[in-house]
C-alpha cells in the first residue's frame, strides 16, 4: 500500500469537507439530537458525503466506519480501513467556538498508520505517516520533550475541568480547556501540548486520526490502563484516552488512575 498516496488524497479530501462545513459555520442550518449532548448538523452530513465520494472507493478492498453512516460489519474483514469523523466537535461547532476538525483515519490491520485532521476555521492541517512523520500545514512537527507534570500543558475538557475534575493537578498542570477530542491530539502532535487524557470512554472515529499524528509525530498513545489501541474492532468504543508527547506519559497515565480513584 502507498501510504504517501493515502496521506494525499486523505489530505484533499479533508481540505474539501472542511470547506463545506466552513460554509455552514455561523450560518443558518439544521440541528438535530442524536443524544442530550450529541448534535448532529446539515455540516456534519455535508461533509461525512464528500469524504464518503473522495475515499470509500479510492482503495480497493477497504473498510469504512464513520460517526455519520450506518456500519458494515464486513468491515473488520478487510486488511485496511477508514475510519472517519466528519466533524469532530459539533457541539463547538454549534457554539461558535472555533476548536473542531474534520478527522481522517487510515488503518491497516489494527494500526491507525495515516492520519489528517483539518480545522476549517483557524485552517489548520495536521497530518502524519506513521514511520515517516508529521506535519502541520504541510511543514514538519513533532512532540516536545517535556517530561515532568510541573507545566505540562493539557489540552482538556472545558465539562470535566468545570466539573472539578483536574483542581488536585491546577499546580502542576497547566490546563487548556478545549474542544473537539481529535483536534487535542493534533495539538499535541505539533508540540503546542504536552496531553490530553479522559477517562471517559471513546469511539474509535474520536481518535484514530489523531493516534497516527501523535504517533508520527514521535509521540505515545494509549487508554487509560496503558494499553495500546487497536482500532477497526467490531465495539468502536475505547477504554478512555491518553495522547502525550511520550516523556510525560507514564506521568499522565498516573494521574488518570488517581482521577479515577
Amino acid at each position: 500500500m502507498d501510504l504517501q498516496a493515502v496521506h494525499d488524497l486523505a489530505v484533499e479530501a479533508a481540505r474539501e469537507a472542511g470547506a463545506a462545513i466552513r460554509g455552514y459555520y455561523k450560518d443558518s442550518y439544521t440541528v438535530k439530537m442524536k443524544s442530550a449532548e450529541n448534535p448532529l448538523t446539515d455540516a456534519d452530513l455535508a461533509a461525512d458525503r464528500i469524504l464518503e465520494e473522495r475515499l470509500k472507493d479510492a482503495f480497493p478492498d477497504t473498510g469504512w466506519l464513520s460517526e455519520e453512516t450506518k456500519a458494515d460489519p464486513t468491515r473488520v474483514e478487510k486488511p485496511y480501513a477508514w475510519i472517519i469523523d466528519p466533524l469532530d466537535g459539533t457541539r463547538e461547532f454549534t457554539l461558535g467556538i472555533p476548536e473542531f476538525c474534520v478527522s481522517v483515519a487510515f488503518i491497516q490491520g489494527e494500526d491507525a498508520v495515516v492520519g489528517v485532521l483539518y480545522n476549517p476555521i483557524e485552517d489548520q492541517l495536521f497530518s502524519g505517516i506513521v514511520g515517516v512523520g508529521a506535519w502541520l500545514n504541510g511543514e514538519p512537527c513533532a512532540t516536545t520533550d517535556h517530561g515532568a507534570l510541573d507545566g505540562a500543558r493539557v489540552v482538556c475538557s472545558r465539562s470535566e475541568e468545570k466539573k472539578g475534575w483536574f483542581d488536585p493537578w491546577k499546580g502542576q498542570l497547566d490546563l487548556k480547556p478545549t474542544g473537539s477530542v481529535a483536534y487535542k491530539f493534533g495539538l499535541v502532535a505539533a508540540g503546542m501540548a504536552e496531553a490530553t487524557f479522559t477517562n471517559k470512554p471513546r469511539n474509535e472515529w474520536d481518535i484514530a486520526g489523531g493516534v497516527a499524528i501523535v504517533h508520527a509525530a514521535g509521540g505515545k498513545t494509549s487508554n487509560r490502563h496503558g494499553q495500546p489501541y487497536r482500532f477497526n474492532q467490531p465495539n468502536p468504543l475505547k477504554d478512555g484516552v491518553c495522547g502525550t508527547n511520550g516523556a510525560v506519559h507514564d506521568n499522565i497515565l498516573g494521574v488518570m488512575k488517581q482521577q479515577a480513584s
